[in-house]
């Protein structure tokens, strides 16, 4: 769950973006500066620097975690699920597409913690890096200023719940002929031999929502408009087994102010749907016991996992189990009767936390 406009504030012409993917698009004013011979090797042969910014970056970030939590942040920001209950690309307006690569540029900048280029966006191993987004994977859009240049390439999709990132140097042999605003792309030749992939098709911190079945959207947001409340025991109801991220809560609920109180006791889900057997397990550390005892995902920091429980009865032989309240408490199946949830320790173990 993007548009054209990457790196700062940059002149130039923008382009739309296909759904769920980000878009950079280099400003056509920014100055140049010869390339010198190391950086402008031949297509396959070494390239110094290129393989010292990689080096930085994958020091920086080994497993990619820290450019996700970048691109999944720009995402949220963008839809700004609390305010508007949007959740998907295609809710977006044309210019707050275009604003989401510019976006999606500072957010890495600011999580990598990269220092501004000479010329352009980043400096990375005391390199000029440029930063490109593409709407197609490895379509990006080459301007003039860019010969020579170190680019860091990054697409990403929310709907398949994947991005890539990859460096390459911008030399003539690897582009194709210009377009009319004297723009270029990578060959396909290119595309396949010159970039250097620190990351491809590594997942994205997952936005749930888009995962939901059509029928369970509209129980959600459509049978209940006027309710944040109502909406979000629904989407516990219906999404159960799954981790649930703060980000979802508050589009789910458009609450102001402290919208993580509506899923706790004294009032809000863990009240209102321990009747129906359902426990919704936080970001403690008693609850990540339970919920490894169960063999649920453990919940992260700001997420939530709810869970219908039973407890254990002969039919249910050797399913995990974990101890509440005294007693062994398994998933419940399908056609296991209702029975009122235990009261889940809070944070120091103790049962049933009010404010948790």
């Amino acid at each position: 769950m993007l548009g054209a406009a990457c790196g700062g504030q940059r002149a130039g012409p923008q382009r739309p973006c296909a759904a769920g993917t980000v878009s950079c698009v280099a400003n056509s004013s920014r100055a140049s500066r010869p390339p010198a011979a190391v950086r402008t090797s031949p297509l396959g042969a070494s390239d110094l620097e290129l393989e010292r910014v990689a080096a930085e970056i994958l020091r920086l970030d080994p497993d990619g975690t820290r450019f996700a939590k970048a691109i999944r942040r720009s995402f949220d920001m963008l839809l700004d699920g609390q305010h508007t209950g949007r959740y998907r690309w295609d809710q977006l307006r044309k210019t707050e597409k275009a604003y989401c690569g510019t976006l999606i540029e500072i957010n890495i900048q600011r999580e990598l913690d990269f220092a501004d280029g000479l010329l352009m966006d980043y400096s990375i191993a005391g390199i000029d890096v440029d930063c490109k987004y593409s709407q197609d994977f490895g379509q990006w859009m080459l301007p003039p200023e860019a010969l020579g240049e170190l680019c860091l390439g990054l697409w990403a999709n929310d709907q398949k719940g994947l991005w890539s990132a990859g460096l390459f140097r911008v030399t003539e042999t690897v582009l194709t002929s210009h377009n009319r605003d004297e723009k270029r792309r990578l060959t396909a030749a290119a595309r396949d031999s010159s970039v250097r992939w620190l990351y491809r098709d590594a997942e994205l911190p997952d936005n749930m929502l888009l995962r939901l079945p059509e029928a369970d959207i509209r129980a959600i947001f459509e049978d209940h408009p006027r309710s944040g409340q109502a909406r979000l025991n629904e989407l516990l109801r219906r999404a159960q087994g799954v981790r649930i991220s703060r980000t979802v809560v508050a589009t789910v609920t458009t609450a102001e102010g402290d919208y993580m109180k509506r899923l706790r006791y004294n009032g809000g889900s863990r009240s209102q749907l321990r009747s129906e057997g359902i426990v919704i397990l936080g970001d403690y550390r008693t609850h990540a016991e339970i919920a490894r005892a169960l063999h649920l995902p453990i919940p992260g920091a700001g997420d939530s996992v709810a869970v219908r429980l039973v407890r254990r009865k002969a039919h249910h032989g050797s399913a995990p189990a974990a101890q509440i309240e005294g007693d062994e408490w398994v998933v419940a199946l399908p056609t296991d009767p209702v029975e009122p949830a235990p009261m889940l320790p809070d944070a120091q173990g103790r049962s049933g936390g009010a404010q948790q």
